[in-house]
């Protein structure tokens, strides 16, 4: 969409249990978790390893968290509703300054 790429590269694969990846440059470690519950699977993901100062490292992991909450909220629109919501041109629109 916007031209954007990140070299990602997986490390562990468990079918219906875990996927673990290194993202970013530099990289960090993303782990993945689903846990089956009444009615569904629960998805779990953390992300770590973030680096700078603790300022820096503090910007990354609450930028990292957004991201994959509208990640995760666009998949469960699409995958129980079979709706598109476009959250990412939504949330980054092109000319509309970042803060």
């Amino acid at each position: 969409m916007y031209g954007v790429s990140t070299p990602v590269t997986v490390s562990e694969f468990v079918s219906n249990e875990k996927i673990v990846m290194q993202w970013s440059d530099p990289p960090t470690t993303v782990v993945w978790t689903f846990t089956e519950i009444p009615g569904g699977t629960f998805v779990e993901v953390r992300n770590f390893g973030f680096a700078g100062s603790p300022d820096e490292q503090v910007k990354q992991a609450i930028g990292s968290t957004d991201g994959f909450a509208l990640v995760l909220a666009g998949a469960k629109a699409w995958l129980e509703q079979g709706l598109t919501l476009g959250l990412i041109g939504d949330r980054h629109p092109k000319g509309v300054p970042t803060a």
